[in-house]
């Protein structure tokens, strides 16, 4: 067709031979170009026989221009094959072409023939599919049965329910009391070293007195002419001492009331005292009234010989005092026996407040964060809580198998078919947990046909609902939709609501449930949760079981 227009164009043209020669030069560069940009994509695989286990390798070599954008699958995108690992694009360019090789690791765990699917390559947005004719055959391991012994498989064994979790939660515990009985040690129970004013607190009226004295003696109220400092704290020694030793109400009284309660105390014989040493009491409180109300101001000789005298004046008091009696010394000692126990009941109960605060004030917070329901399910140790939250275990159950992600291992259910049974049924594995606590169970059922015949739901349905029905179910809504796994194997969703028989009891409450229906031909499978209204923890366990079930529907 081009020769047949250059001939023609040749012929009737009288353009000039060197636009002829451009022109052809033209359109021979613009067919060379069209030629170029074309992309060519080829697949190879190194080997098409496998054994279990096995790898091959699928190369797919895309030829394209340098300025094209070419985009690989990813993922597992070669179903029934698995694929291992997407090697690294390898790009080589020559002049304005580019080759990209991309090599892709695939294996199978099934023994069978395996059609390999195409694989769509998108080169600037347009999609090209690679080959798909090609089949993979996966052999069998041979097992020489003669040469080694066959054995069944061994029965189930009761593995001891791991206590690290609960080992945790008491090491928390155990650290929190021992933090908060620190802190109530350190602040309330601890002996603190006494200051000075304490010690001296602590000390006799008389010790303290004598004490007292020895320290208004090297003060420097008379060298900086303090004297109504020095004489106020002067009578405030004594008359301290004399209420506490000689109980006697000498703080608040008058010089005049504080000598005549003396002298009724000498009268009664209850205080031995002279009365030349009243009367020099008497004129020692009245040079400090002068000194405190009047401004007076005697030598510091006199200061000094006044507390001198009032030194004397407390050994005389203290001497002139009867000795207790038994009686007393009883008293003073059931006194000091009951003081001791009510200072140790308040830090009883000051431990006790602070103990409390501490708590509610963590409840504060965690309620604060968390919410109510949370941290009160968290006490109550909710039981779906404890399964949401605890060790969750993958695995595979039945034949085809039916993967899937459960709080707890399924236990196998010993099951007997009837004869009528049989008749349609050739295997019927069932796989199931029930929590002990809450009103939670998760099961699986693979049934293989006797006969290869698609599997009836519709009937597989009604027969659920008919066994419980028969339990004591009541109210039972049905729905139905479907569902389709994370690679892509569609089945039926049935799901609902009614009020289920608690097991081993007549009550009935309020639950849900839901039943996922995969199957071919000679196959059924079936996935069934129940769990409580209203139970958010034991909604979000059923939605993160549903969504990690994987099933293979091939025999």
């Amino acid at each position: 067709m081009l020769n047949i227009y250059f001939t023609n164009y040749y012929n009737n043209n009288e353009t000039s031979l060197l636009k002829r020669c451009v022109l052809l030069c033209v359109l021979f560069i613009g067919f060379s170009g069209f030629s170029q940009t074309t992309p060519k994509v080829i697949t190879k695989v190194d080997t098409t026989s496998i054994k279990i286990g096995e790898q091959i390798q699928f190369t797919v070599t895309v030829e394209a221009d340098t300025t094209a954008q070419v985009i690989f699958p990813e993922g597992q995108t070669f179903s029934p094959l698995e694929t291992v690992e997407a090697f690294a694009t390898d790009t080589t360019r020559k002049n304005d072409r580019m080759t990209l090789q991309k090599i892709y690791a695939l294996t199978q765990f099934d023994s069978g023939s395996y059609k390999l699917p195409a694989q769509r390559i998108e080169i600037n947005g347009e999609g090209f599919l690679t080959d798909s004719t090609r089949v993979i055959n996966v052999a069998n391991i041979a097992v020489d049965t003669l040469a080694q012994k066959m054995y069944d498989i061994k029965p189930l064994m009761e593995v001891e329910k791991s206590n690290s979790r609960l080992w945790k939660i008491i090491l928390f515990i155990l650290l929190g009391i021992l933090v908060i009985g620190g802190i109530v040690y350190w602040f309330f129970f601890r002996k603190k070293p006494l200051s000075e004013e304490e010690k001296v607190a602590l000390l006799p009226p008389y010790d303290r007195a004598l004490l007292e004295l020895k320290n208004l003696e090297k003060s420097k109220y008379l060298i900086q002419d303090e004297y109504k400092e020095y004489y106020s704290e002067l009578t405030d020694i004594v008359r301290s001492y004399l209420e506490e030793d000689v109980n006697v109400s000498a703080l608040e009284s008058t010089t005049d009331e504080l000598i005549t309660k003396l002298e009724l105390l000498r009268d009664a014989g209850e205080l031995k005292i002279d009365d030349e040493t009243l009367q020099q009491f008497k004129r020692i409180l009245q040079t400090a009234d002068l000194v405190k109300f009047a401004k007076s101001k005697p030598d510091t000789s006199v200061a000094e010989n006044d507390r001198q005298s009032i030194e004397q004046i407390v050994h005389k008091t203290h001497e002139a005092l009867p000795e207790p009696t038994v009686e007393e010394l009883m008293e003073q000692e059931e006194y000091k026996e009951e003081l001791e126990k009510k200072q140790q009941k308040k830090k009883i109960i000051y431990a006790s407040v602070a103990f409390l605060g501490a708590l509610l004030i963590a409840a504060a917070v965690a309620t604060s964060y968390y919410g109510f329901t949370y941290v009160k399910d968290t006490i109550m140790r909710h039981p779906s809580k404890q399964l949401l939250e605890g060790d969750w275990v993958s695995s595979s159950y039945g034949y085809p198998p039916i993967s899937l992600e459960t709080p707890h291992v399924l236990k196998r259910q010993e099951t007997k078919l009837t004869p009528e049974m049989k008749a349609n049924i050739k295997d019927l594995q069932m796989f199931m947990y029930r929590s002990e606590k809450g009103f939670f169970s998760v099961g699986t059922t693979s049934t293989t046909l006797t006969q290869e015949v698609e599997p009836e739901f519709n009937k597989s349905i009604e027969a659920f609902i008919e066994n419980l029905e028969k339990q004591g179910a009541k109210n039972i809504i049905t729905k139905q939709e479907e569902f389709t796994t994370v690679t892509g194997v569609k089945g039926i969703k049935v799901f609902g609501s009614g009020d289920f028989p608690v097991p081993g009891s007549k009550e009935l409450v309020d639950g849900k449930y839901s039943i996922l229906l995969f199957g071919a031909k000679g196959l059924q499978q079936q996935i069934i949760i129940n769990w409580l209204e209203g139970d958010t923890y034991a909604q979000e366990i059923a939605d993160r079981i549903l969504g990690s079930v994987e099933v293979k529907t091939e025999l």
